[in-house]
């Protein structure tokens, strides 16, 4: 499809279990890590609380850590629903619907534990039962609490039903990553604590417990917005930014791709003239476009009747390569063309000669002798001849292991460039050949 003509989708999120890394890594982002660790830090206020017993003071702070997390907690979700992951973009003010969730799921989750202790009373098995449905509910339960803001849509079977049945079979991942998360606040304390003694140990728990309840908070935020055109949820401006790749490319390599998917489009349907025109057309503006040419090239070769052409442009192509000092691909392009036509060759002796030396380097000294043969008549009177001499002796010798078809070129140079350094380095060669 042309480019132009490709309708605008919004990629839609990945599945949460694919970012867990960023959730672990939300509280560690600037603000929410500044008041975690305020909010942790305020454990220690009971020290100057002196009009009040320390177990009272100690009870009455930590649950205004609770309540203030919490809100903040639920912020995250709200927000993370809508799309907004980083708590850079958060607003500074929160929505006055927020400021009243955590005593709405207290008051929830009261209900639930009456209702849950009623069937226990009623019979064991019941009570069990309840339980397990409290608990694998209570994730569908705080999402609906933060869609709708009402206790008693949260308390709705039919509202959490609807929630699970939208999230599907991951539901039960979530709640098992939940679970862990749950736990993993107890692991991180008892791997810690038995290291620490004093003071800090209260803000180190309530950091703990602040931390992964964020986690919890990020990850059901984000499977709301995950679901959030089933959900009825409208993302906000810059949602999902944190997960687009940002497109680094400059506005010509844009263009040059969007040219390529053209081209291969043209391909693709059979349509060569069309392709070729193209690639024509964006090569001869821009002569000097390493992509352009490159395109042309390609297109070229898959066109069984323009090998005139396709060794006219090789030439021209191989020279532009050779300029920005790519002989490795100036090398691939000389070999295609050669598949063509094995009579092509350069029409210029440096670039000739450049080309036998990347051949030489790469192994193959068939092909340096070959793109060598008749150098000294093709370009007569080139000043590379000598290195042409001393190259095309290096292969028979080195790499064919054929003196005796060196010794001739050793007998050129020393008629005619005798003085030179090629023919020193050929005379150093033939050594232990010449009598």
């Amino acid at each position: 499809m042309h480019p132009e003509l490709s309708p605008s989708l919004a990629p839609l999120p990945a599945p949460f279990w694919h970012r867990l890394n960023t959730f672990f890594a939300f509280p560690f982002q600037l603000r929410p890590l500044a008041y975690g660790i305020g909010l942790a830090l305020c454990s220690l206020l009971y020290t100057v609380v002196l009009f009040l017993p320390a177990p009272i003071a100690i009870f009455l702070i930590e649950l205004g850590i609770l309540l203030a997390a919490s809100r903040y907690g639920f912020k995250v979700t709200a927000l993370g629903s809508r799309g907004i992951s980083r708590s850079e973009d958060f607003p500074s003010q929160l929505d006055d619907e927020w400021t009243s969730l955590p005593w709405k799921l207290f008051a929830i989750t009261i209900v639930q534990s009456f209702f849950t202790g009623w069937l226990a009373w009623v019979s064991p098995g019941l009570g069990t039962l309840g339980l397990f449905v409290m608990s694998f509910t209570l994730p569908a339960t705080v999402i609906v609490l933060v869609q709708t803001c009402s206790f008693f849509s949260a308390l709705n079977p039919a509202a959490i039903w609807d929630t699970m049945r939208i999230i599907g079979w991951p539901y039960a991942l979530l709640c098992f990553f939940l679970f862990l998360l749950s736990t993993g606040a107890q692991v991180a304390l008892m791997l810690v604590l038995p290291m620490v003694k004093g003071a800090v140990v209260l803000p180190i728990v309530n950091f703990a417990l602040i931390y992964f309840g964020w986690v919890m908070a990020s990850l059901l935020g984000y499977v709301m917005y995950q679901h959030h055109a089933a959900f009825d949820i409208d993302p906000l401006p810059g949602a999902g930014a944190d997960e687009m790749a940002v497109d680094r490319r400059t506005p010509e390599q844009i263009a040059q791709q969007e040219t390529d998917a053209l081209v291969a489009q043209r391909v693709t349907e059979g349509d060569m003239p069309g392709a070729l025109g193209i690639a024509y057309e964006e090569q001869r503006l821009r002569p000097e476009e390493l992509a352009a040419q490159r395109r042309y090239h390609r297109v070229l070769l898959l066109a069984p009747d323009k090998v005139g052409t396709l060794l006219d442009h090789g030439r021209r192509f191989i020279g532009l390569l050779m300029r920005r000092d790519l002989p490795a691909e100036a090398l691939k392009v000389y070999k295609a063309c050669r598949e063509k036509d094995d009579t092509f060759a350069p029409d210029d002796a440096p670039t000739t000669l450049a080309l036998a030396r990347s051949e030489w380097r790469g192994g193959d000294a068939l092909g340096a002798l070959a793109l060598l043969r008749g150098f000294d008549k093709r370009f007569r009177g080139h000043d590379s001849i000598p290195q042409a001499y001393e190259l095309a002796a290096r292969a028979l010798v080195q790499g064919l292991d054929r003196a005796d078809l060196a010794k001739p070129i050793l007998t050129t140079l020393e008629a005619r460039y005798a003085d030179s350094a090629e023919a020193k380095e050929v005379r150093w060669l033939l050594r232990e050949k010449v009598t």
